[in-house]
């Protein structure tokens, strides 16, 4: 009884505030928290594009309106308890964020609420009582709304265009860039839908710029890795390029269950499957073999000049991170001699694959096959190749 009440006085108090909305329009009072309630109905229909126009529109003309945005929108997602109201708010949030200058005023404000407590997206303490599955919708918002956070915070995910240059600061900068974009896309994982979710029709909107977000992260973040690998031998210092390596491995675990993700989006019809990116598998037998040339390559002093160890560094046991976690420990996927210790020019030397061209007769070309996952001009002879997707 008490949950038919709350859902009850939950859709009169959402009613009453559109009602509230739809008559201040009529009487010509169009400001921006009239907007706000109207994009955020709680209907079935998807957010209209023309509200987020009519909010953009009101930015450029009037930049007062982008703090007026920032109160209206706290409230109104501090105060429901409607998934549909939370849902078309965060959505709303996101495009308005994805059509925004990263140096805008609009950015500005939404910090500045969000430093100050203001705007509460993570932690999020929304908590639906409007459905039959609250679990599953409550737990669905507050993973979207961890992920327009990170995108309201970034500053700068997006590569600028121009040729990189290899200075000390230039690969800090990819580093870092590739870094927050790695964790985007762990956000962006984080909000696949569970349960009767995973077939709303309005969840399955909100997936949709949810996806496609995603397709412009790892576009950038391909290019910028192959500047990485460029430059990993070539770092200033072993922190660096321990740096560099953390991130080619996290890559290496990330590219799986972001296929698995993929998969699953062109299975419920999320996107066209033509817009999916090409996802770039890392074998296991790379990952060794940099581990073991990074251990090799380096005498490693810490910031006093006292030498340390590399097994001392943060380079640890990769064999058993990159794979399904809970398995039992795999096998090594080449063996060598158990004699000797197994050097980094053993694992490449034995990695190396024989190429040659169908129907002809010239001399078999040697190369290494697991040198740069990430370059599109890589192309495999075996039809089976399982590491692109």
């Amino acid at each position: 009884m008490t949950k038919s009440f709350q859902q009850a006085f939950n859709a009169l108090k959402e009613h009453t505030c559109l009602s509230y909305a739809k008559i201040a329009t009529m009487g010509g009072l169009c400001n921006v928290d009239h907007i706000i309630v109207k994009a955020t109905a709680p209907n079935g229909s998807p957010l209209s594009d023309k509200y987020v126009h009519q909010l953009l529109r009101l930015f450029a003309i009037s930049p007062p309106c982008c703090r007026a945005f920032s109160l209206g929108f706290a409230r109104r997602l501090g105060k429901t308890r409607s998934w549909r109201v939370a849902l078309k708010c965060l959505l709303l949030l996101h495009r308005l964020l994805r059509s925004s200058p990263e140096d805008s005023l609009f950015r500005t404000e939404l910090l500045i609420n969000r430093s100050n407590g203001s705007i509460s997206l993570y932690p999020c303490n929304f908590r639906d009582v409007s459905s039959s599955d609250p679990e599953s919708f409550t737990a669905f918002i507050r993973s979207y709304a961890r992920l327009v956070d990170e995108i309201s915070n970034e500053d700068n995910h997006r590569r600028r265009p121009g040729p990189p240059n290899n200075s000390l600061e230039e690969i800090g900068r990819v580093l870092e860039v590739l870094e927050q974009i790695q964790s985007l896309i762990d956000r962006v994982i984080e909000c696949k839908p569970t349960g009767v979710t995973a077939r709303n029709f309005l969840i399955q909107t909100a997936m949709k710029h949810i996806t496609r977000d995603s397709f412009v992260c790892y576009t950038v973040f391909k290019n910028d890795i192959v500047f990485l690998l460029e430059n990993m031998f070539q770092m200033p210092t072993y922190r660096c390029c321990i740096s560099a390596f953390d991130v080619y491995r996290k890559a290496a675990l990330q590219a799986d269950r972001l296929y698995e993700f993929y998969q699953w989006c062109k299975l419920m019809g999320v996107c066209g499957c033509y817009e999916y990116p090409f996802v770039d598998r890392i074998p296991l037998l790379q990952i060794q073999a940099l581990e073991s040339f990074i251990n090799g390559m380096w005498e490693i002093k810490d910031d006093n000049g006292d030498h340390q160890s590399p097994s001392s560094s943060s380079l640890s046991s990769t064999a058993e991170k990159v794979g399904d976690e809970g398995e039992e420990e795999r096998q090594p996927l080449i063996k060598l001699n158990d004699d000797d210790d197994d050097s980094w020019e053993d694992i490449l030397e034995a990695s190396v694959v024989n190429f040659s061209s169908h129907g002809s007769d010239e001399k078999d070309e040697w190369r290494i096959q697991v040198y740069n996952p990430f370059d599109g001009k890589y192309v495999s002879s075996d039809p089976n190749y399982p590491w692109g997707h």
